[in-house]
């Protein structure tokens, strides 16, 4: 199985905001965990578990950037080698995380018969802008490309697609510290992309109505609308500080943590963070604040929050319900005034049962599991006797030169 994945950032473990990278990786550790073949087409400042096909040197570092000549020029060569690697005739199954891979390698691997399938990790209006008209729309809807919803929500979203089984993200849950019991003094916590989008105006609004210590992570990319946004929350914050470049060990609470916390700061923003540092934020709150504005197809922060045994309180849009349990391992509202009610109530849920929810449903092993009995569903659907045996001649065999365009 080779994975074409995206290079906005190293496919590793330990990122700060990388969501489709952090679940590249974890599908690829959980497969090799299974015993199965797993090569990784991806930059190399990656680090993988399974068979690491280095396309380029470096990955783009961002989410977001402009579309300059030289972020073309890494695309492109990414892209271009991914393919050589497909083309190599060992390959039953390549697995892509992003429309404009499918696009590329499409009409190779199609002659070879190789499916395809492909994660859908965004929402439908940024794939189907232009519904049927878009010129990729036409591989997205052969036979050959099978393509995975990441909630029930969004499979309903992408109808008329061939859409498979939902496979929900997974995280490795024992990576994860584990509370044992609430915290009613803590502080409530929200991560993420700082944009309109995820709420982090509201999340303030119940930390200020609940009398609530609230703690604030995540980038700002460079959008205007992210950036206006952040301007206009600067005026509600009464810290900024950054911490990402302390070190994580066995004092970090006593010597990060709580000094924001016996500060007599309210509304706290501490930039963005690593993986490493996040799970000290999830295990030390109270509760994480989830204030979508937007139906999110899925929401890594809830399984991460909840492995941790952190509840979660946030609106039912997306896929939300989905994820938590009601009343459970958190809150399912549908207004602030019920956000700021669910906050009173939060110290009743139980921390175990949280983590058990993700250890149950939400686990690497889990998601890996499904993929794994998807590969061999598709690659025995679309087998021809040989087609995999030597590479298709005809094909680029070399990367585009620099410069050739790949989109």
């Amino acid at each position: 199985m080779l994975h074409v994945a995206t290079i906005n950032q190293p496919v590793k473990p330990d990122l700060g905001y990388g969501p489709i990278e952090m679940v590249i990786h974890n599908i690829d550790k959980g497969l090799q965990a299974l015993g199965h073949r797993s090569i990784v087409a991806c930059s190399g400042d990656s680090s993988v578990a399974g068979e690491h096909y280095v396309t380029v040197e470096k990955s783009i570092g961002d989410y977001w950037t402009h579309d300059t000549t030289a972020r073309r020029k890494i695309m492109n060569m990414h892209l271009s080698r991914a393919l050589n690697r497909a083309m190599m005739g060992d390959i039953d199954v390549i697995h892509t995380h992003d429309v404009k891979a499918v696009e590329y390698i499409y009409d190779a691997v199609a002659a070879m018969q190789v499916p395809i399938v492909l994660t859908l990790h965004v929402a439908a209006k940024d794939y189907l802008m232009a519904g049927v008209r878009r010129r990729w729309y036409s591989p997205l809807s052969s036979p050959l490309v099978h393509c995975v919803p990441i909630s029930e929500y969004q499979k309903i979203e992408y109808q008329g697609l061939n859409t498979e089984d939902v496979v929900y993200h997974g995280i490795e849950v024992e990576n994860y510290p584990a509370k044992k019991s609430p915290d009613p003094g803590s502080y409530l916590f929200t991560i993420g992309r700082i944009t309109r989008d995820k709420g982090q105006d509201k999340a303030i609004e119940v930390a200020k109505r609940t009398g609530s210590k609230l703690i604030i992570a995540g980038c700002v990319q460079d959008k205007t609308a992210d950036r206006d946004f952040f301007a206009d929350l600067k005026g509600s914050v009464d810290l900024f500080v950054d911490v990402g470049n302390q070190p994580v060990n066995s004092d970090y609470y006593e010597r990060v943590i709580k000094p924001l916390l016996d500060s007599d700061k309210q509304i706290i923003y501490i930039g963005e963070i690593s993986s490493a540092h996040k799970k000290q934020w999830y295990l030390h709150a109270r509760a994480t604040l989830f204030p979508i504005q937007w139906g999110e197809p899925f929401g890594l922060v809830l399984i991460e929050s909840m492995a941790c045994g952190t509840p979660a309180i946030a609106f039912g849009k997306g896929a939300v319900p989905e994820i938590i349990v009601n009343g459970k391992t958190g809150f399912v509202v549908d207004s602030q005034d019920a956000m700021i009610e669910a906050v009173k109530r939060i110290d009743s849920i139980d921390p175990y049962e949280c983590r058990r929810h993700v250890r149950n449903h939400f686990s690497t092993t889990s998601m890996a599991y499904k993929y794994s009995e998807l590969y061999q569903h598709v690659a025995i659907e679309h087998k021809i006797p040989g087609s995999l045996s030597r590479p298709l001649a005809g094909y680029l065999q070399k990367p585009l030169p620099h410069g050739s365009l790949a989109i």
